[in-house]
């Protein structure tokens, strides 16, 4: 038996989230929040919590300083049962926060966020033993040179790698090659393979290596692709408060649906259905809910 459900290498970061009625104008303007709220952050760091929330066991592997918001972000993983004895602190180093404005009419967001100093994790860093100890790898290629490897190690190793791609970054086609399940932004699929046709771009993305290959859309919902199979998934109607970390918190309960071993149809409702729920409070975790919770949502039976 593996000791984890997932383990994530990438990022992590910490949120200060404020919803304004109206967007300021670029004037020196001041301006009440209707909300505000300071929550963990990161596309791996995020996932990690969902899944732990449904149920999952999980680990964060990254790296951080030994500042203020390095500790918060260890507490916080912490606090939602997550793994962290392999998050690796450097001393002196300053991690990465940002600013983010939601706009309370829409739930859209803008993203200020802080250059951080803390040195890219290495191979050297990393345990081979811990990384393969998972059923599943979690990876947002944002600490690329640990990506890799692990991806490597866990292909070596029947451990199953899942990509969330958002970010073009060198290396990144090589790390699609050595993932089994990819989930992109719309962007990201339309920058990567010049194409604007979702459904080639999903085959172009494809033709690299993973097996399941799917394009988050937002409000529209997402598609997915597996063998020769392509389907669209409509996203849930809710009223959003904040759209951050929608993506991330899709890619965790699309993970859950995949340590199930659900159909690939089920498994896209599911985590459309956990992603729509986020929405409906501001930040990226403070609406994950639990499996009951998500359950009861859809009207499934346990």
């Amino acid at each position: 038996m593996r000791k984890f459900d997932v383990i994530g290498v990438g990022y992590s970061a910490v949120d200060y989230f404020g919803i304004v009625e109206d967007y300021p104008p670029p004037a020196d303007v001041k301006m009440p929040m209707a909300q505000f709220t300071k929550q963990g952050g990161g596309p791996v760091a995020t996932a990690l919590v969902a899944l732990a929330r449904l149920g999952a066991r999980t680990a964060f592997v990254g790296k951080m300083g030994d500042d203020e918001f390095g500790n918060f972000m260890k507490t916080e993983l912490k606090k939602e049962n997550v793994d962290i004895s392999q998050v690796v602190t450097e001393p002196g180093a300053s991690s990465q926060f940002a600013f983010i404005i939601v706009d309370n009419a829409t739930g859209k967001r803008t993203i200020l966020w802080s250059q951080s100093d803390v040195s890219p994790l290495r191979e050297s860093e990393i345990h081979r033993d811990f990384i393969t100890s998972a059923k599943i790898l979690h990876l947002d290629g944002l600490q690329m040179e640990a990506a890799l490897v692990s991806a490597r190690w866990c292909k070596e190793s029947g451990v199953t790698v899942v990509l969330d791609g958002d970010t073009i970054r060198p290396g990144i086609q090589e790390l699609l090659t050595l993932t089994d399940v990819l989930i992109t932004s719309h962007a990201f699929a339309v920058q990567f393979t010049g194409e604007n046709d979702i459904n080639k771009a999903i085959q172009k993305m494809r033709l690299l290596g993973p097996k399941i290959v799917g394009v988050t859309l937002g409000t529209e919902g997402s598609v997915i692709s597996w063998e020769d199979n392509i389907i669209r998934k409509p996203a849930f109607k809710v009223k959003a408060v904040d759209t951050t970390g929608a993506g991330d918190v899709f890619h965790g309960a699309f993970i859950y649906g995949l340590l199930k071993d659900w159909t690939i149809e089920k498994t896209a409702e599911f985590a459309s259905a956990v992603a729509a729920m986020k929405c409906q409070k501001l930040g990226g975790r403070s609406g994950i809910p639990s499996l009951d919770e998500v359950l009861t949502f859809l009207g499934w039976q346990r």
